[in-house]
């Protein structure tokens, strides 16, 4: 490798989490709202570039926090992005994350050093995009509904313990679809996604529900 080569000059690497939910059966995705060129007050995933002493783990999860406030939050790595002028200062690769997790457990961040304001979009409701995030929001919510059957990737939606039509619910907004009842019940808990704890969740005035948790 010749590091001389100018070929090699201006390229960085972009570091982007798309952060899902679903509040009162819309699913939504968190938004920032760009305080600096480029894309000067349009709205973003919440990311940036890695620094060069830093991992890209690392990375995303300064971004977030700086941005949103939010830490510790669990990342699935969904795809690379790598269209030469989808920056357009400089070259820039971008890696890209998603998450899902409960909007009412977290306080966002309504404004930054580094941002005009953060909400929560529903997808179906997006506005204009900095760079190629419409896409990369597309193909996040592709690879969550790919994974949504074979994995606990919902797990952070919902308290230790919840009852089948919580969960039941949150399936129906992410896929768009409406899910026969007792087919969901049967396919997670014999892919085992969900086990049935033992336990009854008693509301006064309501029919008692079995409880279950992620495997």
């Amino acid at each position: 490798m010749d590091y001389s080569n100018k070929r090699y000059e201006k390229q960085g690497i972009h570091v982007i989490g798309s952060i899902f939910t679903v509040k009162d059966g819309i699913f939504k995705v968190l938004l920032i709202n760009r305080k600096f060129d480029p894309f000067k007050g349009m709205w973003a995933l919440v990311g940036g570039a890695l620094y060069n002493d830093e991992t890209v783990d690392s990375a995303l999860s300064r971004e977030v926090f700086e941005k949103t406030g939010l830490q510790n939050i669990d990342f699935s790595h969904v795809g690379i992005y790598s269209k030469i002028d989808r920056a357009p200062n400089m070259r820039m690769v971008a890696l890209t994350y998603m998450s899902v997790i409960d909007s009412d457990k977290v306080a966002i961040l309504k404004k930054t050093i580094h941002t005009n304001n953060a909400d929560w979009f529903d997808i179906k409701k997006l506005p204009d995009m900095a760079f190629d995030h419409k896409q990369i929001i597309e193909d996040s919510i592709s690879f969550l509904r790919e994974h949504i059957y074979d994995t606990a990737i919902l797990k952070n939606l919902f308290p230790k313990e919840f009852t089948l039509p919580d969960i039941h619910k949150a399936y129906e907004s992410v896929l768009e679809t409406k899910i026969d009842r007792r087919n969901f019940r049967k396919k997670l808990l014999k892919d085992g996604i969900i086990v049935d704890t033992g336990k009854m969740q008693i509301k006064s005035g309501t029919k008692s529900s079995k409880l279950y948790c992620f495997k």
